[in-house]
């Protein structure tokens, strides 16, 4: 249902079955899937791709332009969202940028509450939680299951890996390694995501060597490359798949990491 006061571009392609909410507007070059509900005063620029089953709160604002200084009216720059994503009151994303690959990406079963922004050329993974007033400014990858808190703000070009957890208020200027927890300003780790691994079926022996881990990392005075041989050694040794990705994220950090 579309209700009679919303602005709907022609050229706009939504599922018979999207609800569009009062005083709303969609623009030209916006698509929109199945079973997703426009509360009113919802904006969307395109050009946007937003996926099914989606619900966006009033007064949230999608795909207008990035928020760069050089970006010159491109047209080729889109931004994409998934299925299934809470997206609440004054959330904003922005299309991508020519020279970040064009496209800011949000994937599915996303929460993300009011007043969060997603900047442009960011990549978001699936399953993540966006508590109230947090920030990724442009270039910014966060994978699967991060959680970031109240008014937490990230730098440009970093990194935050799985089932990573950012405490309110964090700043983050380096990359997070998958399971970390980090907080404050600037933010700093303390120890891995244990609850949020055992709520996820995280058995305790791979939890128990996560936890070795974390110490290689951390309490030994390692080098990032003698971090990773020994991480690789203690993959050998235990054969726990969850090392994989940490030890490909030390090697593919290009920041750093917190300390």
């Amino acid at each position: 249902m579309i209700h009679p006061t919303a602005i709907i571009d022609p050229s706009a392609e939504l599922d018979p079955s999207v609800v569009v909410g009062a005083y709303s507007v969609i623009g030209a070059g916006v698509q929109i899937g199945a079973n997703t509900c426009i509360e009113p005063h919802v904006v969307i620029k395109g050009p946007t791709r937003i996926g099914a089953d989606n619900h966006i709160y009033q007064f949230a604002s999608l795909g207008d332009n990035p928020q760069d200084k050089k970006y010159a009216g491109e047209e080729n720059t889109f931004l994409e969202i998934g299925d299934r994503n809470e997206i609440r009151e004054y959330c904003t994303m922005n299309r991508g940028t020519v020279q970040g690959g064009g496209i800011t990406k949000v994937g599915n079963d996303n929460w993300i509450m009011a007043y969060t922004h997603i900047a442009h050329d960011c990549i978001v993974g699936n399953h993540t939680i966006f508590a109230n007033g947090a920030s990724a400014a442009g270039h910014v990858r966060i994978d699967d299951h991060v959680i970031l808190g109240g008014f937490t703000g990230i730098h440009q070009f970093c990194w935050l890996g799985a089932h990573s957890f950012m405490g309110a208020g964090s700043i983050i200027f380096k990359d997070v390694p998958p399971y970390v927890m980090v907080w404050g300003n600037r933010a700093e780790p303390y120890g891995i995501n244990k609850e949020g691994l055992k709520r996820r079926g995280f058995d305790n022996d791979t939890i128990g060597t996560l936890h070795q881990a974390y110490k290689l990392i951390y309490k030994k005075n390692l080098t990032t490359p003698q971090a990773i041989e020994q991480l690789t050694l203690l993959q050998q040794e235990t054969h726990c798949e969850a090392l994989f990705p940490l030890v490909e994220f030390l090697q593919h950090s290009t920041r750093g990491i917190v300390r």
